[in-house]
């Protein structure tokens, strides 16, 4: 891998952070179901709170997974 091309990818890494943190910041509400999913494990008792959410970190897995694949076939079209 080239400087160049690591310079590509450290700006695109960088829009797509100042683009998720806009929208979080300013269109937060959109996303108050995360964390709430069928599968998520919450357990709330009088001293104790435990909460696990399974079905949020497989959904965030594989949005991630498929946004890093795509951005990967599109830096290598290019190359």
């Amino acid at each position: 891998m080239t400087m160049n091309t690591i310079g590509k990818i450290l700006i695109t890494l960088g829009i797509i952070l100042i683009l998720t943190g806009l929208i979080l910041s300013y269109a937060g509400n959109l996303f108050s179901w995360f964390g709430k999913l069928p599968g998520d494990i919450r357990i709330e008792k009088e001293n104790f709170k435990f909460y696990a959410p399974l079905t949020s970190m497989i959904l965030l897995s594989l949005v991630l997974s498929l946004l890093i694949n795509v951005v990967l076939k599109i830096f290598q079209k290019l190359h």
